[in-house]
């Protein structure tokens, strides 16, 4: 007989709802594991009192009851798994689990039986229907009637809001049935009421969710807080944990309490209470019990007299009545030393702490999401700027959670406790549908290949041997545009006609034409802005390229054939699949294509050595020196240059008569070998009309 069994899809009723989950029986007792929350109920051998296993709405169910009147209902279970059910409470619990079904006639009149929190209504001896006292809030008492109302459960699609009892009236003198029969619910039922008085009271805290001031008083079964405008009670029952985060400021710190169900302000649900105090401020206590009682129910955990930091005395009373640890930020600090992190989530700034089993954001709105229930994470690029990125969780129920605005120096932090903690990583190239857990994850290597990474390397590769081609294509626009000789031509070219009219006609006339050469001389200025595509022109298209590395041989290799494999898979899929293939390829295969690249490397080197050693091209040399003469030519773009009419076109002397700082020498040689003179006298028309006339200038052209 084994030690232990496992049932997964187990389902829990909680107040009308079924809450899926995973259930284990062991010899030290029953342990039942909320997938939704978290939450974990504990049953011990030595209080089971009964089992039954009887037939319900989803299969099989098995009803546990306690020594202290608990009940627990479990269902999901099929009809097969009685009998190991059975054998295993024999062994371990020594108890018979009975087979008890209900009642199915719909008959409306019975007995009603009170037994630990239980109410059962009965007809014979088969159970109808069964209610838990603690799901009553309310009970109410009229002639011969009693109405219990019940707590609402926000996760129920139906909930039952309140049962009418018909009592009947006895002859047995003295003794009142309806009010017999209210004595009984209200004794087990969970109903709070502020009698007596609190433990303690905190006075004026500030409270972030729900947002304003509090007074809190502590009593002993529940928490009440009281502000100016509402008014929340809140059973220790409904705690699930407590959080004490630092602030990034390091002078304050919040106190979360997760609440389920949580509390409610009109149709507003509040899973979470966060305060916030202040490092500084100071407190003494004194509880409104005598030393004998603290003692007796706190067992050391508190006493009567208190004093210290208004946080720490906060958390140290709710730690006691709870009765669950307090869990603070572990390991992490992030790049400023603070252990959260700075983001947005929906718009709202705050802050968001790795804790040791899961994160926290706070506070607008709260999140807590367990290790347990990611499924992967997924570092990805800000979408509005390269200095931040987002953090994305998604959850094995398909929920998602983006944390944006994240500062990219805290990237390596957060990267290593993702990694440490074992969390799938989706851009590492695991595949979304892989249902891996934490084991079988775990043994995988840290430095494992990262398919991501290579696949920008590629494309970083490709953007920049298309840059090389186009650089080596004389007839690219991006290369006419820094060639000053062509832009000088085809700004002649483009207003030749306007250039030789200028010349016979008057000033006003000439002023008009000057305007749009002056535009057209202002647009090309904007050219020179794309100097770092320069550096790119400077590379000899001769000169050996990189060697790849082993993965990028053995995907060039293979690519085809994923593809083939897999058709219609997009180049972001194909890549993801390759690395898959890849890291899951052995030491072996590996070691083939490692030599490959070390023999490519090896070949770059030597041939880096004798290319360096002035095995660059004449053509490579040329263009280089032609570039460092081209600067002298004059800029574009200063209308400050004064010239004066050209008298004969074909005369080579008239260049020299120009300003010192207009050199037009080398643009005429240049032009004489392609165009001859009439080039020749189109720019020096060119220049006459894009620049303003001096006087002397007006003086010539009426002569």
């Amino acid at each position: 007989m084994a030690d232990t069994l496992e049932f997964n899809e187990i389902y829990q009723e909680v107040k009308g709802s079924m809450n899926d989950g995973r259930l284990r029986l062991s010899r030290q007792g029953v342990i039942f594991k909320n997938s939704k929350t978290g939450k974990v109920d504990n049953i011990q051998a030595s209080e089971l009192s009964e089992g039954i296993w009887r037939r319900v709405a989803l299969g099989y169910g098995l009803k546990l009851l306690t020594k202290n009147g608990h009940v627990y209902k479990y269902d999901g279970f099929r009809e097969t798994e009685f009998d190991k059910l059975s054998d295993f409470f024999k062994t371990h619990y020594h108890l018979e689990l009975a087979e008890k079904d209900l009642c199915v006639k719909g008959w409306n009149w019975g007995t009603v039986k009170f037994g630990g929190q239980l109410l059962s209504f009965d007809i014979g001896e088969q159970p109808v229907f069964e209610i838990p006292l603690s799901n009553v809030s309310q009970c109410t008492t009229g002639k011969n009637e009693v109405t219990l109302e019940f707590h609402q459960n926000d996760d129920a699609e139906v909930s039952l809001m309140e049962v009418r009892f018909y009592v009947p009236p006895t002859q047995e003198d003295g003794v009142d049935p309806v009010e017999a029969f209210a004595q009984n619910v209200l004794s087990k039922a969970d109903v709070i009421q502020a009698t007596g008085d609190a433990i303690c009271i905190f006075r004026e805290l500030q409270c972030l969710t729900p947002r304003g001031r509090y007074d809190i008083r502590i009593y002993p079964t529940f928490l009440h807080l009281h502000g100016k405008t509402f008014d929340y009670k809140i059973p220790y029952t409904t705690v699930l944990r407590l959080f004490l985060l630092p602030h990034k400021d390091q002078r304050q710190m919040f106190f979360v309490i997760s609440l389920d169900p949580p509390i409610k302000q009109g149709q507003t649900r509040y899973h979470f209470l966060i305060l916030l105090f202040s490092k500084d401020e100071d407190i003494s206590l004194t509880l409104n019990m005598n030393e004998d009682e603290v003692e007796k129910r706190f067992e050391g955990r508190l006493t009567k007299n208190m004093s210290g930091s208004l946080y720490e005395m906060v958390s140290r009373v709710m730690k006691a009545l709870v009765n669950r640890k307090i869990t603070v930020p572990g390991n992490f600090q992030g790049h400023s030393g603070a252990q959260c992190i700075t983001c947005s989530y929906k718009a709202s700034s705050g802050l968001l702490y790795p804790l040791e089993r899961g994160f926290i954001y706070v506070h607008k709105p709260p999140v807590h999401i367990r290790f347990d229930e990611i499924s992967f994470v997924n570092f990805a690029r800000g979408t509005t700027t390269t200095r931040s990125f987002d953090f994305e969780i998604e959850t094995k129920q398909g929920t998602q959670y983006t944390f944006s605005s994240i500062e990219r120096e805290e990237y390596g932090k957060l990267f290593d406790f993702v990694n440490a903690k074992k969390l799938n990583i989706k851009n590492r190239g695991l595949k979304e549908g892989m249902n891996k857990n934490y084991d079988e994850y775990a043994g995988s290597d840290e430095d494992s290949h990262d398919a991501y990474l290579e696949r920008m390397k590629e494309e970083g590769k490709i953007r920049e041997e298309n840059a090389n081609d186009s650089s080596e294509d004389s007839g690219e626009e991006t290369d006419e545009s820094f060639n000053p000789v062509e832009e000088e031509e085809d700004v002649a070219e483009e207003f030749d006609s306007n250039a030789s009219a200028s010349s016979s006609s008057n000033e006003g006339d000439s002023d008009e034409k000057k305007k749009p050469a002056k535009k057209a001389k202002i647009v090309k200025e904007r050219k020179p802005r794309k100097k770092p595509s320069e550096s790119k022109k400077g590379k000899d298209p001769n000169a050996p390229k990189r060697p790849l590395s082993a993965y990028m041989l053995w995907l060039n290799a293979n690519r085809d054939k994923i593809r083939s494999d897999c058709p219609g898979m997009s180049v972001t899929d194909v890549s993801k699949k390759a690395g898959e293939l890849w890291k899951g390829m052995s030491k072996e295969k590996k070691e083939e294509w490692d030599r490959k690249a070390e023999g490519a490397k090896r070949d770059y080197e030597k041939a880096m050595k004798d290319y360096s050693e002035g095995g660059k091209s004449d053509s490579f040399k040329k263009e280089k020196s032609k570039k460092k003469k081209k600067p002298e030519k004059p800029g574009k773009g200063k209308p400050e240059k004064k010239t004066t009419p050209v008298k004969s076109p074909a005369s080579k002397s008239a260049p020299k008569q120009l300003g010192e700082s207009f050199k037009s020498k080398e643009f005429v040689s240049s032009d004489e070998s392609s165009s001859g003179e009439d080039k020749k006298e189109d720019s020096d028309e060119e220049e006459i009309a894009s620049t303003p006339p001096s006087s002397a200038e007006s003086a010539s052209g009426s002569d």
